[in-house]
């Protein structure tokens, strides 16, 4: 198992025995004398990162909203299994409320990493200022600078908060193209201080350099204006950084992958000591557990959309790597029974409908064993509830599409192309005679399947409001999440236009 990095942090120093009796022992360190070096510095931002933990999973809802609400990913109603009150159905649908988990999950953990940030620096602020405190500043600001990238990526306008204390009881939401400025200007001028390091579990320059691309890259989504230049010049950075492409399609999402060569920045679960990454719980088979020796069952949920599955060629790599469908067997060879229709298990990667039941005229194995599962990020052999496979949320390969896309943008030839080839390469297809931004954005979702991009993906390309498979075309409205209920009632001013 991988040693956990993220250590809790801790302020309070035990007794120290000393020789002199006349010497000053402290139960804790004075404020005018911690920190003392640059370990008790770095300390001091850990509680800002660990909310990030809560991202991939129903906790704090980021990965499933983004996933589950695009044409590549859906959590089916088998029975009554994963009806759940219709929120997985209305999160494919897109007919949520500001009353439904997703909406008010991801909110609520957003703004705990946003305000896990604030109290950061402000006892930052309240240190002597030194090089080690400036630049810890530096990386908590741009650390908050993400947090913020997804609030206003799903919610638009927003509150804008730089401080926890003596803010507002009732703070009123900023449009989303003056925190969009505000982050760039918080990022570019932390540029200097950051570590130009390949340090997957902190916010160097490199992941500095990735959150302006990404910022760059949808501004003519959030500010209206379109800055293709500057997300391609900063794809250069990450591309230019300390980060090499890995040799198969698979070796970025093993549960070893510390050390993986395209992850810029990441999530880093563990399953004993940094819990919440269950993936593989939501979307495999109740007796799957048996293929991967797993002490407790799955829950037979979460599958690939049949249409997104099918615009794999036959021989892509990535359909088998990144899914789990056919016959399956125990890790010796033996046959795995539905424990139901007690037939062998044997998957169909397609899926008869978002609501499956006998009522609709679906068979029990219909039911039960339909929709490839997400096999992308590896089960380990005895796996518990808990996965140990850092979770990256930058990625070297994705900045190659960014430059690729901005090239196809901006009209000009670059080596964009080249590069997107490179990735069908390695999936064992052949490259395309040409690029477009169509055949670019299906190559971005089966590269980059489940990992959290496909909702601003098609927003950005202006397929989101656009029909597919079981859901209906809608206007622009949906482009963003409402603001929660329970938020709105707590402060009114929620509910009025953004300053």
């Amino acid at each position: 198992m991988k040693k956990l990095i993220l250590y809790t942090a801790v302020l309070m120093m035990g007794m120290v025995s000393c020789t002199k009796l006349d010497e000053t022992v402290y139960d804790k360190i004075p404020g005018d004398v911690y920190p003392e070096n640059e370990e008790q510095v770095a300390n001091l931002s850990v509680e800002a990162y660990t909310k990030l933990r809560t991202f991939a999973d129903d906790e704090g809802w980021w990965f499933l909203a983004q996933e589950v609400s695009s044409d590549e990913f859906c959590a089916p109603t088998r029975e009554t299994d994963w009806e759940d009150g219709g929120k997985w159905v209305a999160m494919h649908r897109h007919t949520w409320n500001n009353d439904i988990e997703g909406v008010n999950r991801m909110w609520g953990t957003m703004w705990e990493g946003v305000t896990s940030c604030n109290m950061v620096l402000d006892m930052l602020g309240d240190l002597k200022e030194t090089e080690p405190i400036r630049k810890k500043k530096s990386e908590v600001k741009a650390l908050r600078a993400l947090y913020y990238y997804y609030l206003i990526d799903n919610y638009g306008d927003v509150p804008y908060l730089t401080t926890s204390r003596n803010v507002p009881e009732k703070p009123y939401k900023l449009k989303r193209e003056v925190i969009f400025d505000s982050l760039v200007s918080t990022l570019t001028t932390a540029l200097p201080d950051l570590k130009a390091v390949d340090n997957k579990l902190l916010f160097t320059r490199y992941s500095a350099f990735a959150l302006l691309s990404k910022l760059y890259l949808n501004a003519e989504v959030y500010t209206g204006t379109a800055q293709w230049q500057l997300a391609m010049d900063y794809a250069d950075s990450v591309i230019a950084g300390p980060y090499t492409f890995a040799g198969n399609v698979s070796e970025t999402f093993k549960t070893a992958n510390d050390k993986a060569s395209e992850i810029i920045f990441c999530i880093p679960y563990d399953e004993d000591n940094f819990k919440g990454f269950r993936i593989h719980m939501r979307t495999l088979h109740y007796q799957q557990n048996l293929e991967f020796t797993m002490p407790v069952g799955p829950w037979n949920g979460l599958c690939v959309v049949p249409t997104f599955f099918d615009t794999y060629e036959s021989n892509d790599l990535r359909k088998v790597a990144y899914h789990l469908y056919g016959l399956r067997k125990t890790p010796a060879g033996g046959d795995i029974y539905d424990q139901l229709t007690h037939k062998k298990l044997d998957i169909n990667p397609h899926l008869p409908a978002l609501v499956i039941k006998a009522a609709n005229g679906h068979t029990p194995e219909q039911v039960r064993m339909t929709g490839a599962r997400l096999g992308k990020y590896e089960i380990a052999l005895g796996a518990g509830e808990n996965l140990s496979n850092n979770f990256p949320l930058f990625r070297l390969t994705d900045f190659y599409f960014v430059k690729a896309e901005c090239e196809v943008r901006l009209g000009i030839s670059g080596n964009g192309k080249a590069l997107v080839d490179q990735v069908r390469s390695r999936a064992g297809v052949s490259p395309f005679s040409s690029l477009s931004l169509d055949n670019l954005l299906a190559e971005r979702g089966r590269e980059l399947y489940c990992e959290g991009h496909r909702r601003q993906d098609q927003i950005r390309f202006n397929k989101w409001n656009q029909s597919w498979w079981e859901k209906d075309a809608h206007t622009s409205e949906l482009n963003t999440f409402p603001i929660p209920k329970w938020a709105t009632d707590v402060n009114s001013n929620l509910l009025l236009p953004a300053k």
